[in-house]
C-alpha cells in the first residue's frame, strides 16, 4: 500500500515537473537543454500542416493585418513507466487579435461529424 502511495505522489511530482519545465516561448524552446526535441516537435507540426494544405502561403495585401501565430508546447508522458516522454509543439493562430466588421465579415468553423 505505501509503495502504491509513494509511486502515485512520485507520478504527480513528475507530472508537475515536466509541465513546469515546458517553455512559454520559441525562444525558450531553442535555447533550452531539450532543444532538439523541441524543435524535431516544431518541424513534425509544421510537416504535418504542410501535408494537410492548412494554408496557402500568400503576399500580405495592403492594409490587411496579419494573423499572428504563436507556438504551444506539451510534454507528454508516456503511459508505462518506460515508455519515453513525447514532446509535442502546436502552431496555433492568435485569432483573438481579430474585431467583427473592422478585420473580418464572415465566419467560418469546420464541423467534422462521425
Amino acid at each position: 500500500m505505501l509503495k502504491k502511495l509513494m509511486n502515485k505522489i512520485n507520478s504527480k511530482h513528475i507530472t508537475q515537473e515536466i509541465e513546469n519545465n515546458k517553455p512559454q516561448t520559441f525562444k525558450e524552446a531553442i535555447s533550452c537543454k531539450v532543444s532538439l526535441d523541441w524543435i524535431n516537435a516544431m518541424k513534425t507540426e509544421m510537416n504535418s500542416l504542410l501535408k494537410n494544405q492548412t494554408w496557402t502561403l500568400v503576399k500580405k495585401p495592403e492594409k490587411q493585418k496579419i494573423v499572428e501565430c504563436k507556438w504551444i508546447y506539451k510534454i507528454k508522458k508516456g503511459t508505462t513507466a518506460d515508455e519515453k516522454k513525447r514532446y509535442k509543439a502546436r502552431l496555433v493562430a492568435k485569432g483573438f487579435t481579430q474585431r467583427k466588421g473592422i478585420d473580418y465579415i464572415e465566419v467560418f468553423s469546420p464541423v467534422v461529424k462521425y
